[in-house]
């Protein structure tokens, strides 16, 4: 039986509309407050996440509460979680008025930071109903993982399987590309045990699957050609890294990263006193980088089509600096340029010995090495798709799977979805269609198509995606910015402190920041409302976290 205190924590005039605080509740335990008109709210203090302070997030007048830092969001009335990356729920505590004080009860051990999170409130558990096949859902990262979740969370008690290549439960693959790390227990989100006896799930690794009978509703597996049976397919299955098409890039030291194997090969082989060339200057790429850099290799260089790194997504100026601040970390950059071909060890012809690279001069530069990283993409992991009856014509050329705002692959009646780095969906708001490859955009993919199974009525896609990146601060960003014709920059880009707004068309389409939290988190929810600044009022200096979408007024415009 929990031990249940009551505390006075605050005085009720400390609290305004709208307002987060976070207050302490006996001894080191922290309660966050919130206040919406005259209902006050009290929840543990900490993302769930990464442990990000959620006094300093972002509310909303319908009862959001965002972290600051990678977008994960809860509701602040019961503790539930409302968006990826939130592995599991906050604590939910009564809180009162009693002589102009706010008092909170609470067990003081859940007021703890070491006991942040609670698991989430599942209305279903288990298979229970009597629904035949059920779920199956072909993938096992992290559209697999919220889509399990979010389907128990919303009631849905039939059977759900997944089937996963990869040889471990659903990971945290954000932390191999940022911080190389390659122990699978160390990533997981849930172990296999904590899926099946508490989510009531089958978790099938080392499986793959080869076909989809569409007709048979049926999912067939590798050279056994077991027929696994579904009521509803979600079919997340991620990307595929990609290869330049050239000489040498299957050497045995020529790598890419998706999981926790290639992630164990770069860290074996990229140690100190070894020379490393990175192809590609995006954000895998220059993680990478980051990762190693204090490992003290002989040299890292990194080459790019670009002027700039990041240049696609950020723009030249903030690429500029960035790659000033990885030049001032001893990285060497050969931009504007293109691999002509990767040149065997003369010791180990195994192996890759050199780079050589075209530069933009005509000239070309031999860049010895003893390991090569490409990051230069990922394509939708969906061959297996087009061998599949009914599935052919709708894979298009570059692989991926056109679903409608419900995440539906379209011509398939409703009963197949395709969610994460394969679905090609309509944005929000324009309607135009766009593959994002964000990992908590699949989280957030997966929520939304569990909650749509279980309830059995469409849950519109409408999210707006957000991702982060190390890059010797903290990189926040949020948005759909591609082919944004305009920037404007506020702050001090040279001391990587600064908010970048890209602007597409006469609006803001997506927001960047270094050390200008919690603006990113702001930002998204002002683009999901529709009431971001125009690009007038930003110019003449309106800052949008004066913006107010948090008290009670507002709620009109929030709901």
């Amino acid at each position: 039986m929990a031990s249940l205190k009551t505390i006075a924590v605050l005085n009720e005039s400390e609290l305004k509309d709208g307002q987060l605080k976070q207050v302490d509740f006996e001894g080191e335990g922290k309660v966050l407050l919130s206040r919406i008109g005259n209902d006050i709210h009290a929840t543990s203090a900490f993302c769930t996440h990464y442990g990000a302070p959620l006094e300093k997030g972002v509310l909303t007048a319908d009862g959001r509460v965002v972290c600051p830092w990678h977008g994960a969001c809860f509701n602040v009335c019961t503790g539930d979680i409302e968006d990826a990356p939130a592995p599991s729920a906050l604590h939910k505590f009564k809180a009162q008025i009693e002589n102009g004080k706010i008092v909170v009860t609470a067990d003081p051990a859940n007021t703890l930071k070491s006991n942040m999170s609670r698991q989430p409130k599942l209305l279903a558990n288990t298979a229970t109903g009597t629904k035949g096949s059920g779920v199956v859902i072909v993938g096992g990262g992290s559209g697999a993982y919220h889509a399990v979740e979010s389907l128990r969370e919303h009631g849905y008690d039939g059977p759900i399987t997944v089937l996963s290549k990869e040889p471990h439960a659903p990971i945290d693959r954000t932390k191999l590309s940022k911080a190389l790390i390659t122990d699978p227990s160390k990533l997981e989100w849930r172990s296999k045990a904590e899926l099946l006896t508490k989510y009531g799930t089958t978790f099938r690794d080392d499986t793959e699957v080869t076909e989809v009978d569409v007709e048979g509703k049926t999912v067939i597996i590798g050279s056994t050609k077991e027929r696994v049976p579904y009521q509803t397919l979600i079919l997340a299955t991620g990307g595929t890294p990609r290869k330049l098409p050239i000489e040498g890039k299957d050497l045995s030291n020529v790598f890419t990263l998706r999981g926790v194997s290639d992630a164990k090969a770069i860290d074996t082989t990229v140690q100190e006193g070894k020379r490393l060339v990175v192809i590609g200057s995006s954000f895998i790429s220059m993680e990478l980088v980051v990762a190693v850099q204090k490992r003290n290799l002989a040299s890292i260089d990194v080459i790019g089509m670009e002027e700039y790194p990041f240049e696609a997504v950020l723009g030249k100026e903030v690429g500029a600096v960035l790659q000033k601040f990885h030049q001032s970390k001893g990285v060497k950059f050969h931009m504007k340029s293109k691999v002509s071909k990767i040149v065997p060890s003369s010791s180990d012809p195994s192996k890759a010995g050199a780079v050589v690279v075209a530069l933009p001069s005509g000239e070309e530069l031999t860049l010895q090495a003893d390991a090569v990283i490409m990051g230069v993409g990922v394509g939708p992991a969906t061959e297996f798709l087009k061998q599949s009856k009914g599935f052919s014509e709708l894979v298009d050329k570059s692989g991926a799977i056109e679903v409608d705002e419900y995440l539906r692959v379209k011509g398939l009646g409703g009963d197949v979805y395709a969610i994460g780095d394969i679905a090609l969906y309509p944005q929000p708001g324009t309607g135009e269609l766009r593959r994002i490859e964000h990992w908590n955009v699949a989280g957030n993919h997966g929520r939304a198509v569990g909650k749509s199974i279980a309830e059995g009525k469409g849950q519109p896609f409408v999210k707006v995606p957000v991702f982060w990146s190390a890059q010797g601060q903290q990189l926040r960003y949020c948005g759909v910015g591609a082919g944004f014709d305009d920037v404007i920059v506020d702050g001090n880009l040279d001391e990587l402190k600064f908010v970048v707004y890209y602007v597409k068309q006469g609006k803001v389409v997506a927001v960047a920041s270094m050390q200008r939290d919690p603006v990113v988190s702001k930002a998204s929810e002002l683009l999901r409302l529709g009431l971001s600044p125009s690009p007038a009022e930003l110019r003449a200096g309106k800052d949008i976290l004066s913006v107010d979408i948090s008290s009670a007024a507002t709620k009109p415009k929030v709901q």
